[in-house]
């Protein structure tokens, strides 16, 4: 059997066969965000909680923790989960035992998203042999799949050579000059109640980035985590397929990976994700956000 997927998902039994091969590395890219209260509007609307300690409680055998805010994110930036230089990115693929011929399987003990998020940062620097585990640590324990505990000593180091590909992301400027671009679909990755204006986290102002659509991450998935069947997500996502390019955003850049993910696994070849997202738009009064059915 080859260790090389032919998807960007894989599943418990795929994982199973391979977790032991010498070209794969599984990372747990597990976070927490702790909403702050909503009324007074807080500077920031969360707290970031690093998911190192559920791996230490439980993992799957051999996995190591990728630490996406303190390690693997821009710490100059002022918001949380940015980019990071390719040097820094590199770094810390190569102090996780990651080299350029690695096959990396991201899985998240939370939701999906971070596991995509990841999937998306190694694209981006130009690894393409990553993928995502489909159901995460929830399907894998859920199937009678053994697990460890405990930290893990470093793995060896290996060459990574990160290459950015900036096709893949969105700035600011690109989201204000795809308002009413007819060929530019801009989709909120959040749910709908906070695409309504509604929901229990607030960026700075309520609601969406004017013209979007709403194609929540979170129905990507189903009660079992896993993945809905693709020709389902395939119509779920017919509005971006149809239209040249997209544009996708959430509150901070995470949830917009996973829809991210998978208009590029059905083939769209023009999907850019908003990095920094609601997080630095909302805040914002220059930049247009709307809430349906609010008067203009």
């Amino acid at each position: 059997m080859t260790s090389t997927p032919t998807s960007f998902i894989v599943d418990a039994a795929w994982l199973a066969a391979h977790r032991n091969d010498s070209e794969v590395v599984v990372l747990d890219a597990t976070t927490h965000l702790l909403p702050r209260p909503v009324d007074p509007v807080p500077p920031v609307p969360y707290d970031v909680l690093s998911g190192r300690a559920d791996f230490e409680k439980g993992h799957i055998p051999g996995a190591r923790f990728a630490d996406i805010d303190a390690d693997l994110s821009d710490p100059e930036h002022p918001l949380h989960f940015m980019l990071p230089s390719a040097e820094r990115f590199a770094d810390g693929m190569a102090r996780l035992g990651v080299g350029d011929d690695t096959t990396v399987v991201c899985y998240s003990t939370a939701f999906h998203w971070w596991a995509t998020r990841l999937w998306w940062m190694l694209r981006v620097f130009g690894h393409e042999r990553a993928v995502v585990l489909d159901g995460g640590f929830q399907h894998w324990v859920a199937e009678g799949r053994p697990v460890e505990t405990g930290p893990v000593a470093a793995p060896e180091r290996k060459v990574f050579t990160a290459r950015f590909h900036p096709e893949m992301v969105a700035a600011k400027g690109d989201v204000l000059a795809g308002i009413g671009a007819g060929d530019v679909c801009t989709l909120n990755a959040l749910r709908p109640e906070q695409h309504a204006g509604g929901g229990t986290t607030n960026y700075g102002r309520p609601g969406h980035i004017a013209g979007s659509i709403n194609v929540a991450a979170a129905a990507m998935v189903g009660a079992d985590n896993r993945f809905r069947p693709i020709e389902e997500i395939r119509t779920m996502l017919a509005e971006p397929l149809a239209k040249p390019k997209v544009i996708t955003y959430c509150g901070g850049g995470i949830a917009a990976s996973s829809v991210t993910m998978l208009l590029t696994m059905l083939g769209h070849r023009d999907v850019r994700l908003y990095d920094a997202s609601l997080s630095e738009w909302a805040p914002d009064p220059a930049l247009p956000m709307a809430i349906p059915g609010a008067a203009a």
